[in-house]
């Protein structure tokens, strides 16, 4: 977002919502969100005795490295991982569960980095949130966070804020639906537009935000 601050795409509220509205649909939709869905739905059923939930773990090594892969900007690459072992640290103190400690063991051994929203959809499916229901929160909750940075980076209030956060409730609802649709295979689909910005963000002479 900062670099569209920088060349003065993104300058008001208008321009904010309309720059969020894309990143849902080209970006969050195919990276993050999609996984959420599929970390929740490799551990979703219990492991079976006979392979001793070998599936469930290859699976999340797959999706682990799918999501370290295709975060092409160095930074965001970066952020991925550390914001991914903090909420691992943060879920095993206030929600732990098997599926996020299995995850945390893969990480710890090297055998995963680690990733946000993979540790999102464990912790979720741990305690019987609905894929469904894990997906839009998740998508929620990263609009909210980009509106909150918007409100202080344009800056456009707080008042703006919540009228981005009230026009955002039915895309994010169109998103999951979309997000319903993808497999494996649509993971990293992500607009060259929005990762050349984010490559540019990295040696921006003025950032507010890690990525």
């Amino acid at each position: 977002m900062e670099t569209y601050l920088q060349r003065g795409t993104v300058h008001d509220e208008a321009t904010f919502r309309e720059w969020l509205a894309q990143f849902v649909d080209h970006q969050l939709v195919y990276a993050d969100g999609l996984a959420v869905r599929l970390a929740a739905e490799a551990c979703a059923v219990s492991c079976s005795a006979a392979d001793n939930g070998r599936a469930s773990v290859d699976a999340l090594i797959e999706l682990d490295a799918l999501m370290y892969a295709q975060a092409l900007p160095s930074q965001v690459r970066r952020a991925g991982v550390t914001m991914g072992k903090r909420l691992l640290d943060i879920g095993q103190l206030s929600l732990p569960g098997p599926r996020l400690d299995r995850y945390a063991q893969l990480v710890d051994t090297g055998a995963c980095h680690g990733h946000q929203s993979i540790a999102f959809g464990l912790i979720g499916t741990d305690h019987g949130v609905p894929t469904p229901s894990l997906v839009a929160a998740y998508l929620f909750s990263t609009v909210t966070a980009l509106t909150q940075n918007a409100v202080r980076g344009i800056p456009i209030g707080q008042n703006a804020g919540q009228r981005v956060l009230g026009t955002m409730r039915d895309r994010v609802a169109r998103a999951e639906q979309q997000i319903r649709k993808l497999t494996i295979d649509d993971l990293g689909a992500v607009s060259p537009g929005l990762e050349i910005a984010q490559m540019q963000h990295e040696t921006q002479r003025a950032r507010m935000f890690m990525s």
